[in-house]
């Protein structure tokens, strides 16, 4: 992806986020000098990569296969003590899609926060970490659903889902609803090592500097 593309949905998605009032940490904000200025202060951001993140997956089409989010708190995997929690806002485009995973540990819940609809598809894994042909049963906003393998919930603004460890899930904005204010509260979040993805996925998008950044991502502050 091109620098000016990222700046762009960084931009847009600020828009977004106030059109529905969400709004961001003032650090969200900071430039790479205010950065710097207050690197002492902001070990836990850092470490814990809290702040604008972005990817398409690996698929070089973000907007077919990619995410935009933003992680607001978030603990340590290893740490004993402290924030056993985290919790991320998303922006989930219409077909735009995040590819089948699952959590070896976090369960999370999956919050429509306003704009269009979003799908989710759902299937058991197997031993074997395939995706299984048996129902599933989920709890959403309270109320328990069961649904075939790889059957479809549509969440709508104010509705949300809860996602136990080990199902597989993708989902995307439904057409023609437009784009969809995600939230994600959940366990403590580890994407270096509690990620399961069916197919094998990228991370990080490969950048192209064609401009400064507008806000640093999480895997890019200057420390």
């Amino acid at each position: 992806m091109k620098r000016s593309e990222i700046n762009t949905l960084q931009r847009e998605a600020s828009r977004f986020f106030q059109t529905h009032h969400f709004f961001l940490p003032p650090w969200a904000f900071w430039g790479r000098e205010k950065w710097l200025a207050n690197k002492d202060q902001a070990g836990e951001i850092f470490a814990n990569k809290l702040g604008w993140d972005l990817t398409d997956f690996g698929s070089g089409d973000f907007y077919r296969i990619g995410l935009l989010l933003f992680t607001l708190r978030n603990g340590a995997p290893e740490q004993q003590e402290g924030k056993n929690y985290a919790e991320k806002v998303m922006i989930v485009r219409e077909n735009q899609v995040t590819p089948w995973h699952f959590h070896w540990s976090k369960m999370e819940d999956i919050i429509n926060r306003g704009g269009g609809n979003l799908v989710l598809e759902l299937c058991n894994a197997t031993p074997e970490e395939k995706l299984a042909d048996t129902p599933v049963t989920v709890q959403v906003d309270g109320l328990t659903r069961t649904l075939p393998a790889r059957g479809k919930i549509v969440l709508q603004p104010g509705e949300s889902i809860s996602l136990p460890a080990y199902l597989y899930h993708n989902f995307y904005g439904e057409s023609g609803k437009g784009n969809v204010l995600v939230g994600e509260v959940s366990r403590v979040n580890d994407d270096a090592r509690d990620n399961r993805f069916l197919d094998p996925t990228g991370r990080f998008p490969v950048i192209e500097e064609d401009e400064a950044p507008l806000y640093s991502l999480c895997n890019e502050y200057p420390v």
